[in-house]
């Protein structure tokens, strides 16, 4: 694979705003998977604490190819007491994907990450989420 066709993206999300449920998607839509085959959820989440509680701990990542590009997702901890973590994660990042919950909105900790973010001089693209819930407001 050509290095210019490789992209490191970084998704931004607070507890519950369905980044673990965006990246099982992306896995599954990319190809990943036979059509067959039993997936389970949850694929980035290596941890039963994350498991659990729906949160990610330590930064991972996870590949996959759509059409000529590979993509790398580098899973973000969204919580300022992992700061370390993320500055790391967003150095190697090309990109990041801002997902928003769209009755919640921005969290205190996404501000965070994403003020982190600017910083590197990423280029962002905000994802609503979860616009189907009743008090949602997009």
């Amino acid at each position: 694979m050509e290095q210019q066709k490789i992209r490191n993206v970084a998704i931004i999300a607070h507890v519950d705003h369905g980044k673990t449920t965006l990246v099982d998607q992306l896995f599954k839509y990319s190809g990943m998977f036979r059509e067959n085959q039993e997936v389970s959820e949850r694929l980035m989440d290596s941890m039963d604490l994350e498991r659990e509680r729906g949160i990610t701990i330590t930064a991972k990542n996870g590949s996959y190819q759509y059409k000529d590009y590979w993509i790398n997702i580098i899973d973000t901890p969204g919580h300022a007491d992992f700061g370390g973590q993320v500055e790391r994660v967003l150095r190697m990042a090309d990109g990041a994907l801002l997902l928003v919950d769209a009755q919640e909105g921005p969290m205190p900790q996404t501000y965070f990450v994403l003020k982190k973010a600017l910083q590197n001089k990423l280029p962002v693209i905000v994802v609503i989420n979860k616009i189907d819930k009743p008090a949602a407001d997009p």
